[in-house]
Formats: C-alpha cells, sequence, structure tokens
C-alpha cells in the first residue's frame, strides 16, 4: 500500500512477477553455474577439477606441439622463398649458391660470412692466404667438417658494370664467393645483415651461421669448438657483448640519427655483440629470413642486429676469446693455452693495416695448420 495525499490505496500485486527467497536465489545461482545440488554430488564436485586439469594440461601439450610444428614449418618456408626472390631477382650468385639444393641435403656445423666490399681485393687475398683455406682443401672442410666459408657481397648501383665483373672473374677463380641481392655501401651494413643471414639460411642447414668482418683473423677449429659447447641451448647469440655510448653529435664515427629513442644525452645502448665477429643459431638466422621486412635498421649494423632479438628468448654468450687484440695479445694467450677465436685492433675496428698484417698475426697467434683437420665437431 501507498499514502498518496493522506490517502491509502492499495497497488495490486502483477501476477507475472515472482518473489524468490534467498534460498531459491542460492539454488538458481547453482544451476546457473552448473552444479544443480540435484544432479551433482559432494564427490562428483571434487573430482571435477581434477579431470578439467588433466584436459588442460593434455591440451597444452597439443598447442606446444603444434606450434613447434608450425614454428619449422616457417623457417622452411622463409629458406623457400628466400631462395626464389634470390632466383627471381636475378642477382649473381657463386656456383655454391646455384648448387643450392645439393647443399641443403645435409646439415653443416656452421656457415662462415666474411663482410667484404668491391675495394678489398688485397684483404681477401692476404685472408685466402692466411686462416681461410683454398681450393680442394676449401671442399675438404666443407665435407669432412660441415663448414661453409664465403666472402659476401652484393652488387654495386649499376649492377653488372665494371665492379660486378671483376667480382665474377674473382669468384670463378677461386669460387669462394656468395653474391647478394643487395646494393653494396658502408651506410647500408644493416640491409646486407639482414640479406647475408636470409640468403645463407635458405643455401645451407647450418646449426650456427656466423659474420666476420674480412680484416679480422680467425682460428676457424677455435671457432667451431667454441660454438659446440652451446649446442643444447636454444637461440643462441654470441660474441663479445658490449654497450656502448649512443651518439649524438653529427659528423662523428658511428654516429646514431635515432638518438632520440634512447632516452636522455649520454645513454648507452643496450646489450649487443660487437660487430666484428659474432654468430646466432640457426633458430635466430630464420627468425631474421623471415621478419626481414619489418626489422628495423639502425645506423650501426651491430646495433641493429642486437635490437632484433630483444623481447626474444634468447641465450646471449659473452665470449671475449672473440675479440682478442693482436700481438702481443693473442700470442701470450696462446702461449698459455688459451687460443683465441677472433684477434684485431680495437682501435682500428679490425686489424690495422690487416692486408700487410694479418699473416704477421697468423704466424704468431694461428691455431696451427693442422687444427682443423684434428678438431672433432
Amino acid at each position: 500500500m501507498r499514502i498518496i495525499d493522506n490517502r491509502i490505496w492499495t497497488v495490486p500485486e502483477s501476477k507475472e512477477i515472482t518473489r524468490t527467497t534467498a534460498a531459491e536465489a542460492q539454488k538458481l545461482k547453482l544451476v546457473s553455474e552448473g552444479c544443480d545440488p540435484k544432479f551433482l554430488h559432494q564427490k562428483d564436485v571434487k573430482s571435477v577439477p581434477r579431470e578439467i586439469f588433466g584436459e588442460v594440461t593434455e591440451t597444452h601439450q597439443a598447442i606446444k606441439t603444434l606450434d613447434n610444428t608450425i614454428s619449422n614449418l616457417e623457417m622452411e618456408l622463409a629458406a623457400a622463398k628466400a631462395a626464389q626472390e634470390a632466383i627471381l631477382a636475378g642477382s649473381p650468385v657463386s656456383e655454391t649458391a646455384e648448387n643450392g639444393d645439393s647443399f641443403r641435403k645435409r646439415k653443416y656445423l656452421m656457415v662462415i660470412g666474411i663482410n667484404t666490399a668491391f675495394s678489398s681485393r688485397k684483404r681477401r687475398d692476404s685472408v685466402r692466404s692466411t686462416w681461410v683455406p683454398r681450393g680442394e682443401s676449401r671442399r675438404k672442410m666443407e665435407e669432412e667438417k660441415g663448414i661453409i666459408v664465403r666472402f659476401v657481397i652484393g652488387h654495386s648501383a649499376t649492377l653488372g658494370g665494371i665492379l660486378d665483373r671483376a667480382i665474377a672473374a674473382e669468384d670463378k677463380k677461386h669460387g669462394d664467393i656468395l653474391r647478394l641481392d643487395h646494393v653494396e655501401g658502408y651506410l647500408e651494413l644493416s640491409a646486407k645483415t639482414k640479406t647475408y643471414f636470409a640468403t645463407a639460411v635458405a643455401l645451407w642447414d647450418a646449426e650456427y651461421y656466423v659474420k666476420v668482418d674480412d680484416d679480422v683473423h680467425v682460428n676457424i677449429a677455435t671457432l667451431g669448438e667454441t660454438l659446440i659447447r652451446h649446442r643444447k641451448k636454444p637461440r643462441v647469440y654470441i660474441g663479445c657483448m658490449k654497450s656502448g655510448p649512443v651518439l649524438a653529435q653529427k659528423g662523428v664515427r658511428y654516429h646514431e640519427p635515432e638518438y632520440w629513442k634512447f632516452g636522455e644525452n649520454g645513454n648507452k645502448y643496450f646489450r649487443h655483440a660487437t660487430g666484428q665477429l659474432y654468430a646466432i643459431s640457426k633458430e635466430l638466422a630464420s627468425y631474421i629470413s623471415i621478419n626481414k621486412h619489418v626489422l628495423h635498421k639502425y645506423a650501426n649494423e651491430d646495433v641493429s642486429l642486437g635490437s632484433w632479438f630483444i623481447g626474444l628468448d634468447v641465450q646471449y654468450i659473452d665470449d671475449r676469446r672473440l675479440c682478442c687484440g693482436t700481438p702481443p695479445d693473442c700470442e701470450w694467450k696462446a702461449r698459455a693455452g688459451n687460443i683465441c677465436v677472433a684477434s684485431f685492433d680495437w682501435s682500428c675496428s679490425g686489424i690495422c693495416s690487416s692486408a700487410n698484417r694479418i699473416k704477421e698475426v697468423h704466424r704468431r697467434c694461428g691455431e696451427g695448420e693442422n687444427a682443423l683437420w684434428k678438431a672433432a665437431f
């Protein structure tokens, strides 16, 4: 009833409206949640979580297996696409690339890509005369040790010009050059790095992919022995890790045009491997190949590579033997039984005057002519 203007009015109750007691409301709640007390006994309620947990575990394992399968298929697809793009682009390739199908039939330990330029013929010849096997020895290294070594270079702005013809003639003589579908240029090193890894993954099925500069001395057997220690680790990124300053000032070497992305002036880069030599496992090389069109390129190639792995579950391996100094540093370490993987001068970001000095470095810091053939990978 309601009292309006001192009068009592009786409000009729609608026949369509039903009132529920507290007990009935609780019962409705149980039914709506699938727990009608008429049909579920106490023991059944307790058993449901265990059954659900078992089903969730099985589903999780199935999803994990499916995810791994998809990941492997993506890697294979990326390799096939990279090879197809190289063919369609008509880029010049070495004879090894032309025979790529035969190389994919076997598993290799590592692919070593030696970054080089058109003007570096003397450096390439000095490397061939020191730490890189030539001719039959190189082919023996590939077959018996599973190690591929190639000088890596793109093409000139005028495709088919005198520079490209000179490289083609050099490759015909030595057969150790990998040509990329890439226009050469110092400011394009980040793009070249992406193209190198994508191309190498497409041509050779290896455990590791290595990038090294042509003015660095390398002990191949020691490098291989270093890499196999990390075989059981997924997504490996190996090098001499550093975190140098972000250089905002224009005109200085290694200037970073996108310095503002790294916060306040004076900040440092995230941890990444120095660019003279580093190695990554197949999973990471495949990741670069799959995502190469969306991976951002910073001015400095080693910074770019490090940025591509941020946010991924990557194993960072900081090994200082990959960045020894030239004699006497690497020589003292060799005498102490701690042979260096790579040697160079930090002041020159490589061996200073490497074409003239690398033979001396090789003589004093080399692992020995028979080290590679005695090594068991």
